[in-house]
C-alpha cells in the first residue's frame, strides 16, 4: 500500500557538458506517517514511458486497447504494459521464449552454455523492444503479457535526514538516456521521475529500511564517506543528520565524478558544510579534468592514505556507496594498500584488518 506522495521539487543538478543528467527530487511525506533513518531507501512505483509502450505495440502490431484477462484481472494491453510489466529490463525466460518464436539462431546461441558473457551483455544493454526488433517473432497479447516480468519498484537511497527536512524525502536520480541502433532509449523509472512536475505530480512511494547501512550510535566516532556520482546521495543525509545530532565526531567526504564544472553534485552544500565545520574534510576526484592521468576516488584515497589510516586507528567508520562492479572493489583494494603501507603490515594482514572493520560494522557498503 504505497503512499501517493506529492513531488514538491524536481530540478537538474548537472550542467552543460555532463556525461549524464542527474536530478534532485524533493517528495512530501506529509500525512503518510512514514519515517526513515539515514541509510534507508525510498521505494518508487513508476510507469513505463508512453513512447516505450507505443514502440513495443507498433513493433508487435498489437492493439493497445485490446482487453487482456490475467490472474483474475482484466485490463487493456496498453495498461498492462504501462503499469504492470517490465519493458526496460530483460529476463532469461523472456529471451528463451523470443528465441523460440523468432527461430533466430543468433539469439538461441546467446542462451547456450559457455556464452555467459554474451548473455550478461544482452541482459544489461538491451531492452524488450530491442530484442523484438532484432529477432522478430509473432506474439498474441495475452502470451506477451504473461512472458514479461511483473513491474517492480525501484529503490533510491534517500538523500536527506528527517531531522533536517521534516516530512520530506530527497532523492538523487541519474537519468538513463542513451542511443542504441540510432534510437533513443531511456530508463523507465528515471524518465518517469523526471517527468513529474506541477501541482498534480505524485509518485507512489514506501520506505525500504536498510539496517546494514547505519551511522554509528556513538556520535563521537569519526565517519569517512566514499560516494562517487549518485553514490553521494545517502551521505547528504548522513551529514544533515550528524549536524542535527550535534555529533562531535569528524566527517570526511570523498566524492568523484568526471567533470568538476558540470558534475560536482551538491557543490554549494558541501562547500558550505566545510566552511561551517560540519565537514572536516572534502576530497575530490574528477577523472576527465586532468590532462595527464585520470584520478578516481580510490586514487584520492591512496594520496591521503597516511591521514586516512590515522582516522581508522582512531576508530573511524567507513561507508561506501555506489557502483558494485568496479568502484567498490577498487576502493576495497585501496584500503588494503593504505593499511599495508601506512600500517606496516603484510598484504595478508592488511586484508584481515579491512575484513575485521567489516565484521565490527565499521566498514559498511551500499553498492549496486
Amino acid at each position: 500500500q504505497p503512499f501517493a506522495a506529492e513531488v514538491i521539487a524536481n530540478h537538474s543538478l548537472t550542467g552543460r557538458g555532463a556525461t549524464r543528467e542527474v536530478r534532485h527530487l524533493e517528495i512530501s511525506l506529509a500525512g503518510s506517517g512514514l519515517t526513515y533513518a539515514p541509510g534507508d531507501a525510498l521505494g518508487v512505483w513508476h510507469e513505463n514511458p508512453p513512447a516505450v509502450v507505443d514502440e513495443v505495440l507498433q513493433t508487435l502490431h498489437l492493439d493497445g486497447e485490446r482487453p487482456v484477462e490475467l490472474d483474475g484481472a482484466t485490463r487493456s494491453l496498453r495498461e498492462w504494459l504501462t503499469t504492470g510489466r517490465e519493458l526496460t529490463r530483460l529476463t532469461r525466460p523472456f529471451l528463451s521464449q523470443q528465441a523460440e518464436r523468432s527461430q533466430d539462431s543468433r539469439l538461441a546461441d546467446v542462451l547456450q552454455p559457455g556464452h555467459d558473457t554474451d548473455l550478461r551483455r544482452t541482459l544489461k544493454d538491451l531492452q524488450v523492444v530491442d530484442v523484438l526488433q532484432r529477432h522478430p517473432g509473432a506474439w498474441d497479447a495475452k502470451s506477451f503479457v504473461q512472458a514479461l516480468r511483473p513491474l517492480a519498484p525501484r529503490l533510491y537511497s534517500i538523500a536527506s535526514s528527517q531531522e533536517a527536512v521534516g516530512e520530506e524525502a530527497h532523492l538523487t536520480v541519474a537519468m538513463v538516456d542513451y542511443e542504441l541502433d540510432r534510437k533513443r532509449r531511456v530508463g523507465a523509472a528515471s524518465a518517469f521521475l523526471a517527468s513529474l512536475h506541477g501541482e498534480q505530480a505524485k509518485v507512489r512511494t514506501f520506505i525500504e529500511q536498510n539496517e546494514r547501512f547505519r551511522l554509528p550510535a556513538d556520535t563521537s566516532r569519526d565517519v569517512i564517506m566514499i560516494g562517487p556520482g549518485t553514490g553521494v546521495a545517502p551521505f547528504r543525509g548522513f551529514v544533515q543528520h550528524r549536524e542535527a545530532q550535534g555529533a562531535t565526531g569528524r566527517n570526511w567526504l570523498f566524492f568523484g565524478a568526471r567533470h568538476f564544472q558540470s558534475e560536482f553534485l551538491y557543490q554549494a552544500e558541501w562547500q558550505d558544510a566545510v566552511k561551517r565545520g560540519v565537514l572536516s574534510r572534502c576530497d575530490l576526484a574528477f577523472s576527465r579534468d586532468r590532462s595527464i592521468a585520470r584520478e578516481y576516488v580510490q586514487d584520492r584515497l591512496r594520496r591521503v592514505g597516511k591521514e586516512l589510516y590515522a582516522w581508522l586507528e582512531n576508530g573511524a567508520c567507513v561507508y561506501v556507496c555506489g557502483d558494485a562492479e568496479r568502484m567498490a572493489p577498487d576502493v576495497n583494494a585501496a584500503l588494503v594498500d593504505i593499511v599495508t603501507e601506512h600500517g606496516g603490515r603484510s598484504r595478508e594482514d592488511a586484508g584481515d584488518y579491512v575484513r575485521r572493520l567489516a565484521d565490527d560494522r565499521r566498514y559498511l557498503r551500499d553498492v549496486y
